[in-house]
């Protein structure tokens, strides 16, 4: 897993719900190539098509509330996302985004710095976000525990190769 990554920016408000990044219709997969064709349909039709690997979401509070599905950061990761930064996140979202090996970060006021399609760096180690203007952006650095799990993929990746690759 890469800890420093570049991307285009994608602007979102507050409260975007898990319902907002993928619809109960769409639920009945996680294949994350099916759910990523209709990932934020709700809040922007178009997003989808345009998003391109290596995109950054960054958005208000309280991203990824309500339910807890977990195809919600599925749909999010399978359209190639580096990562979502938002000013806050539903625990339930932020975990399960860890748990499948996709980075979120907190970093509140960024969004109000940004233009939709600025290109931003993010280093995850150092705790910064290096903004169009070469201004730097600090947020708290993700724990140890949970670089480790983004490190080897995800939850259930880190725990197999702990045990040995055994179930």
């Amino acid at each position: 897993m890469q800890t420093k990554l570049e991307g285009r920016v994608w602007l979102f408000g507050e409260d975007i719900s898990t319902d907002h990044i993928i619809a109960g219709k769409y639920l009945g997969s996680m294949d994350p190539a099916a759910l990523a064709e209709h990932a934020m349909e709700a809040v922007d039709p178009g997003f989808s098509k345009n998003a391109k690997p290596g995109d950054i979401v960054v958005a208000a509070t309280n991203f990824g509330c309500g339910s807890s599905r977990e195809q919600a950061p599925v749909a999010l990761q399978g359209l190639g996302l580096s990562c979502v930064i938002a000013d806050s996140f539903a625990r339930i979202f932020y975990r399960n985004a860890i748990n499948i090996g996709f980075p979120v970060v907190e970093c509140p006021g960024l969004r109000a710095k940004l233009r939709e399609g600025d290109r931003v760096s993010v280093d995850l180690e150092a705790g910064r976000v290096t903004l169009p203007s070469g201004e730097h952006v600090s947020f708290r650095p993700l724990p140890p525990n949970l670089m480790e799990i983004l490190r080897a993929g995800g939850l259930v990746p880190k725990l197999r190769s702990e045990l040995g690759g055994s179930r």
